[in-house]
Formats: structure tokens, C-alpha cells, sequence
């Protein structure tokens, strides 16, 4: 019988196979060694810390990628981003075309660079890069788990790989979208938590809910241009994959990115902070790959700016705020090298046109 396949134990790629095993759909997962097969049947639920929460009858578990994956109808990978292309390496030789490839992982990769989707294709049979989903959205493991409604964007090129997507992936606990901006998706997944670290750390200092709103704005305004410049729709910012995922992470104490902010700013020191946390917290990383895209780019980004000099070059938190509240304010949607100011002047020119008609 047909099956979804997962590939990482991560606390996403669980509950993803558990809704989905719920639905009577059935699911495999890889763990890579039995070791870790019986570690995670063991402990791998009550990670969750969902009170009652059981494994359903078609979730299973296995070392073998073989098992995992032959006449899967989907593998979804949920992996942390610095180690995607291990692992799509490990099971490339395992793919055919029938077979969709999902990404729900929400980062970039060190280094490159790359979105998520494009590291897959560098390492799979061309033949099957039409076939590449992205998943991403308002999606707090926590809250699914308990029953609670959200709702979700899976996005590939192709408009009908998208709503087959949609289709074997909705349930009755998480509705999907689906769209062809695959660019804009991921990049709204991926950068919204580095605007999440921020707004912990205006969390942590106390700064209250005017300093956070115009945190999280000025942050999706970061976002959409950066996205803007590497050829996503600014609208897909708007929507789940950007302003959703944005405000859930950004808001939740559930939100790993979060909690590392607000311990910033409560005074921990991250690399304590970091070897406390069960998961991964990916906006680290992606602060680093995200500073390096704006500078390739000439981009300004403010926020991103500030956040990796308090990461990664010991900048003080009150020196680094300070001089974020001190830039010379212009109009919101300017920027050096933005294209967003230039895309709204267009949209009023077009305006003005039709309405002298």
C-alpha cells in the first residue's frame, strides 16, 4: 500500500506523521540507525509533551531508507537545514517520478546560500525537480497535536503538483494551501525567524507590544524585500507562508527562535542558551546566511543587521537597539537596493492612468 514517507525525527516531522497516521493515511519514518529506531519509540511521543498522545496503528518506524521509501507516495523531508544535503544523498537513489519530494524544513543553507528546494535539486535526477514541494507556515507542533485548527502552504512550480500536494496532505486538524511561489514560501518560512529572535529579544527587555508590532513590521517590510530581490511575489509575504508564520513565531513562547531571543535578552549568553534547547533553533544560522545574501546584494536590512552583530560579533543588545531606534527614518518602503518603493510607485502611476481614462 501507498504510504508518505519522513525523513527526520525532529518534533515537526512527528507530528506531521502522527496527524497524518490519524487521517488513516499510512506513514513511515526514518530514524538512521535501530539504536535510534528504539530510542525514538521509546521517548520520541513524550518529546511532544502532549498529555496522552500515542503513537497511531499506521506509524511506524524504521532504519532502513529501502523500507522507508520504496512505492512511497511522498517523502517529506524535516531535517535541520544543515543537513538536508546529506541526506537527500543518502536517499536519493531510492526516488522515482511518481514520488513527490517535500521540504519542511525552514532555513538556508550555510555557505550557499540556497533555499532548501534548491539544494534537492542539486543532489536528485533532474527528471524528478518538477516533483519538489515546500511546506511551510503557522504550523507550532504543540498546538496541532492538540487538536487545534491551522493551516499551512505547500508550493512547487507546477500548479498541479501543488494541488496534488494539497491534496494528499490536508486533514481534518490542518488545512492546506497551496501556491507556485515556491521562492516566496520558503524564504518567508526561513527568514521570519530571525525576525522571531528580535522580537524574543524585545520580549526578554521588556520593551511591550508598540516596540514588538514595530519589530515584526519592519521585519515582514526586511523580508519582502530580500524576497523581492531573489524573484518571489512581494503578495506571498502576505499570506500564511509570510505574515502568518511571522506573527505565530514571533508571538509564541512555543517558538524555539523566540525563547532564544528572550533568553538573549533576559541575559543568557547564547551558546548556554543553545546547549539547553531540545531542537534546533534555525535562525541562527540563517541570521549568518541571510546577512551574507544582503551584503552580496547591497541590501539594506536593518533588523538582520543588528541581530548577527549581537550574534556573532558581540555587539551589546542596548548598543545594538539604540542604534536601530536612532536610523534616520524614511518612507517604509525604502531601502537601499529595496524594490519595493519602486513597485508601489509603479502600482500608483497604473491608478492614476486608469482613473483619467
Amino acid at each position: 500500500m501507498a504510504h508518505i514517507a519522513i525523513i527526520g525525527t525532529t518534533s515537526w516531522g512527528t507530528t506531521l506523521g502522527v496527524i497524518w497516521a490519524q487521517e488513516g493515511l499510512a506513514v513511515r519514518l526514518w530514524a538512521r540507525t535501530r539504536p535510534e529506531v528504539g530510542e525514538y519509540k521509546k521517548t520520541g511521543i513524550s518529546r511532544l509533551q502532549v498529555p496522552g498522545l500515542r503513537f497511531p496503528a499506521r506509524f511506524s518506524v524504521t532504519s532502513s531508507l529501502r523500507r522507508t521509501l520504496t512505492d512511497a507516495r511522498a517523502v517529506v523531508l524535516v531535517v535541520p537545514s544543515q543537513s538536508m544535503r546529506q541526506n537527500v544523498r543518502r536517499l536519493s537513489r531510492f526516488l522515482d517520478g511518481s514520488m513527490l519530494i517535500i521540504s519542511a524544513a525552514k532555513g538556508l543553507e550555510s555557505g550557499s546560500g540556497k533555499r532548501m528546494s534548491q539544494v534537492i535539486a542539486e543532489e536528485i535526477d533532474p527528471a524528478f525537480h518538477p516533483n519538489i514541494c515546500v511546506l511551510s507556515g503557522p504550523n507550532l507542533s504543540r498546538e496541532i497535536l492538540r487538536g487545534l485548527p491551522a493551516a499551512t502552504v505547500v508550493a512547487a512550480e507546477s500548479e498541479t503538483i501543488a494541488r496534488n500536494a494539497q491534496k494528499l496532505l490536508s486533514t481534518s486538524k490542518l488545512c492546506v494551501y497551496h501556491n507556485t511561489d515556491v521562492i516566496g514560501v520558503e524564504l518567508g518560512g526561513a527568514l521570519k525567524n530571525i525576525i522571531a529572535l528580535a522580537a524574543g529579544v524585545t520580549d526578554g527587555l521588556g520593551y511591550g507590544d508598540n516596540a514588538k508590532a514595530t519589530l515584526i513590521t519592519r521585519g515582514l517590510a526586511e523580508i519582502t524585500a530580500l524576497g523581492v530581490a531573489l524573484g518571489a511575489n512581494p503578495l506571498t509575504f502576505s499570506g500564511l507562508a509570510g505574515l502568518g508564520d511571522l506573527m505565530a513565531t514571533c508571538a509564541s513562547p512555543l517558538s524555539r527562535n523566540h525563547h532564544v531571543g528572550f533568553e538573549l535578552g533576559r541575559g543568557r549568553c547564547l551558546e548556554e542558551i543553545l546547549a539547553t534547547m531540545d531542537g534546533v533553533a534555525e535562525g541562527v544560522t540563517t541570521t549568518a546566511v541571510t546577512w551574507e545574501l544582503a551584503r552580496h546584494l547591497g541590501l539594506e536590512m536593518p533588523i538582520t543587521e543588528k541581530i548577527y552583530q549581537v550574534l556573532y560579533m558581540g555587539v551589546e543588545l542596548s548598543q545594538a537597539v539604540k542604534e536601530l531606534m536612532g536610523a534616520q527614518a524614511r518612507h517604509e518602503l525604502a531601502g537601499r537596493k529595496w524594490q519595493l518603493s519602486s513597485l508601489f510607485r509603479r502600482q500608483k502611476r497604473s491608478q492614476v492612468e486608469q482613473a483619467s481614462r
